[in-house]
């Protein structure tokens, strides 16, 4: 498909790194015509199945009448970029096991000491 847009004519910001499930509410706010574009950008790069279906069924909806929602498709989404920010104390604590002390008899991965 040679007709397909570019990521960077794309109505979503990130399309590529949202979740479905996030997908298939941020597609509220778009009309029948950004919602195709994505289908078609879809199509052409990924074509994942599961994203294939949101987006068709929301075409559907569209095309039945339902109305857009009052959402800004190009707010920030906070699923794309989840999880504690680098250096923070919560993901030092996360990425960090509990504080181990050796056995009373010595470590056993010292071959100086006895065991």
């Amino acid at each position: 498909m040679t007709d397909a847009p570019h990521h960077d004519q794309l109505p979503l910001p990130d399309y590529d790194h949202l979740p479905v499930t996030a997908l298939s509410q941020r597609i509220r706010s778009l009309d029948a015509t950004g919602v195709r574009t994505l289908l078609a950008y879809e199509q052409a790069h990924g074509d994942r199945l599961p994203i294939v279906q949101v987006l068709e069924h929301r075409i559907s909806e569209l095309d039945a009448g339902a109305p857009t929602s009052g959402g800004d498709p190009m707010a920030f989404a906070p699923e794309a970029h989840a999880g504690a920010p680098s250096g923070s104390k919560d993901s030092a604590t996360l990425k960090e096991g509990p504080a181990m002390n050796p056995p009373s008899h010595g470590d056993p991965t010292n071959p100086a000491q006895p065991r």
